[in-house]
């Protein structure tokens, strides 16, 4: 199945890949956010690079900037879509590929491979290198991210290791599709950027009910935070599959996962920290079930569609 899915991947890789540049710039490898905040100097370096790809209509002016991040299945063919839309609108669009980079086809199943906090590094690195690119708007980026992307899209706004990894650029905003808001840090200062997220009711792969609980505690600390729930959608609400079940996945309804002030993450029993891929998965398999359904829901993908479109319009072109 993951192979399948990743030959798929390279298809549509070549279908939207009519264009763009290639970035490169030296990221690493911290397994979570305490490795972000305690020795992130000592993180091997990792090459990573990314696909610059420009609007159609090239004016005089600098032009805004998307960076997208894919989900634990890489780039799916309506990620491509969304960040079409975005070229078509006057925005330049920038692919992160965090699992090409490193020779990963998928962390499906594992979620040990490539991290949140590794990717989240990957987009800071990205994000210092296209700043210096006169053709970009480096006041006006935006981040947008699916699932597994989706987390490094809202934790991109969790300012202890954003500083960290850079304390001088901020994102314009961040708009978030799916992702794990069952990992709630102690700590909830956020960016005050907005930030959104876009979720379906019957997510069963990262729970739609997590963030209905994480995002008024955002809200109380003074995070400028949205929720949309669409009735009736799975998690990959927004592409144009059907609905499936994914054996070897991760079904994370039960999880609820405490991140400390230091940045680990602990079990949900005898707060044991999961700083190593063996005791992640150990934790894991006392709250997380198998076979979560994702696929799509053509309202719901619609009105994402819609969403995203004037988010932003909204926030990156004062429309």
């Amino acid at each position: 199945m993951i192979k399948r899915f990743f030959i798929l991947s390279i298809l549509i890789s070549f279908a939207f890949s009519n264009e763009g540049e290639t970035i490169t710039f030296t990221s690493a490898n911290p397994f979570g956010f305490k490795d972000v905040l305690s020795a992130l100097d000592q993180q091997e370096p990792q090459e990573v690079y990314g696909i610059l790809k420009m609007p159609e209509q090239m004016g005089d002016n600098k032009v805004p900037l998307v960076i997208g991040v894919a989900g634990s299945l890489g780039w799916m063919i309506h990620h491509f879509e969304f960040l079409k839309m975005y070229r078509e609108m006057g925005i330049a669009t920038l692919e992160i590929k965090s699992f090409a980079s490193r020779d990963i086809e998928s962390t499906v199943g594992s979620q040990v491979e490539v991290t949140i906090a590794a990717m989240m590094l990957d987009v800071y690195r990205a994000f210092e290198t296209i700043a210096k690119d006169p053709r970009i708007d480096k006041e006006k980026v935006a981040i947008t991210g699916w699932s597994l992307g989706g987390g490094v899209t809202l934790f991109s706004g969790w300012l202890p290791a954003k500083n960290v990894m850079n304390s001088d650029l901020k994102f314009a905003a961040h708009l978030a599709f799916y992702p794990p808001c069952f990992i709630v840090p102690e700590n909830l200062d956020f960016t005050d950027a907005p930030m959104h997220i876009l979720i379906g009711e019957l997510d069963d792969w990262t729970p739609a009910a997590a963030c209905e609980e994480f995002v008024p505690d955002l809200l109380g600390n003074g995070t400028n935070i949205g929720l949309t729930v669409y009735e009736n959608s799975h998690h990959s609400f927004d592409s144009s599959t059907p609905p499936r079940v994914d054996e070897s996945g991760y079904s994370f309804s039960d999880c609820r996962l405490k991140m400390r002030a230091d940045g680990a993450v602990v079990m949900n029993f005898l707060n044991i920290p999961m700083t190593n891929p063996t005791l992640q998965k150990i934790g894991l398999a006392f709250c997380a079930d198998r076979g979560p359904t994702h696929g799509g829901n053509p309202e719901s993908r619609k009105a994402a569609f819609i969403f995203a479109k004037e988010f932003m319009g909204k926030h990156l072109l004062d429309k």
